[in-house]
């Protein structure tokens, strides 16, 4: 326990990739977060870093201990949250992984809202379409869509997930707009990359009709990044499929009109993830809430005003679907 701080001023190094950057986030100069770091090393009597001029690189004794510390911190962080738990204290840090769309679009909208029920909370949050592995991530609170496989994670379902086939008024004022799935042959389109491929095999259902739609390659603009996907659409270079959380504001604007309406694009319901095995701190347990009832309060209330049809699921789609990326 003696050096806790120091072990704590290691893993914050070793997270942000700077010494200095570490030891100006826990009050300390570049000196003394320097002559901390040595002592932690003598007394281990191990490197744990690489130093260059330019870069803080983990060995491996490095990377081994900082897996032991990271859980022996959060045990007493968990400890000390569940003290402030019977006190019904909400403070601290919350951090949260989400898409890069809904994240910048709407999830820091309900975080300043969040913010000003408890001003004692603070956020550290990490957008990124790609699927890493939320168990070996310092999270508390994943957003995602569809559920994971890993069981040591819980997904607690927040909302339904509508995606819509969209383009800008622009685009379908000067190429028109498709009367059925097959006519996007005629269309320019754009589509988002995942870690299995990218994903251009468009599926449509309208009652018992199915009709499937392969974007050709060649022809289509591609990308990895959501924002990216949703920009290309905003100036005019095609069709997309996104969804309704991260074009909502778009659409109520005008920006992007809906294509296809009455086709049913497979959804994938937005859940947030937590670790099963974890206590769930008052400052996290009361933001969950909050977000539900956020998603409750606005769902209804969009697929309303966009005039889409009723979501309904297809024959024998009671399935939960998998964790997706980007939207």
């Amino acid at each position: 326990m003696d050096n806790l701080g120091d072990i704590r001023l290691f893993v914050e190094a070793a997270q942000q990739g700077s010494l200095s950057a570490a030891g100006r986030k826990m009050g300390l100069t570049p000196a003394a977060a320097s002559a901390r770091l040595a002592k932690l090393e003598a007394r281990l009597k191990a490197r744990l870093f690489e130093r260059t001029t330019r870069q803080l690189r983990l060995t491996d004794e490095g990377r081994l201990y900082l897996n032991c510390c990271r859980q022996a911190l959060q045990s007493l962080d968990d400890a000390e949250a569940a003290l402030q738990a019977g006190q019904g204290v909400v403070r601290g840090k919350v951090r949260i992984s989400a898409t890069s769309d809904f994240g910048r679009n709407l999830l820091m909208h309900w975080l300043d809202e969040f913010n000003a029920l408890y001003p004692d909370v603070t956020f550290a949050l990490t957008l990124s379409d790609a699927l890493a592995n939320l168990v070996q991530e310092d999270i508390d609170l994943a957003i995602r869509f569809g559920v994971p496989q890993d069981s040591s994670l819980v997904a607690r379902r927040l909302a339904p997930n509508r995606r819509v086939l969209c383009a800008s008024p622009e685009y379908v004022a000067r190429r028109g707009e498709p009367k059925d799935p097959l006519d996007l042959a005629h269309f320019d389109c754009i589509v988002l990359g995942t870690a299995s491929g990218p994903a251009s095999e468009w599926r449509f259902t309208r009652g018992d009709e199915v009709q499937h739609y392969s974007v050709p390659f060649e022809a289509a603009r591609e990308t990895n990044d959501g924002a990216v996907a949703r920009e290309w659409a905003l100036r005019g270079y095609g069709i997309a499929i996104k969804s309704m959380w991260d074009v909502e504001a778009d659409l109520r604007a005008g920006r992007l009109k809906i294509l296809l309406p009455e086709w049913h694009y497979p959804d994938a319901p937005l859940h947030a993830l937590y670790h099963r095995n974890r206590f769930m701190a008052p400052r996290v347990r009361v933001l969950l809430d909050f977000l539900a009832e956020r998603f409750a309060q606005v769902s209804d209330e969009l697929e309303s005003l966009l005039g889409l049809p009723p979501d309904r699921q297809t024959h024998g789609s009671a399935a939960k679907p998998p964790l997706s990326e980007g939207l």
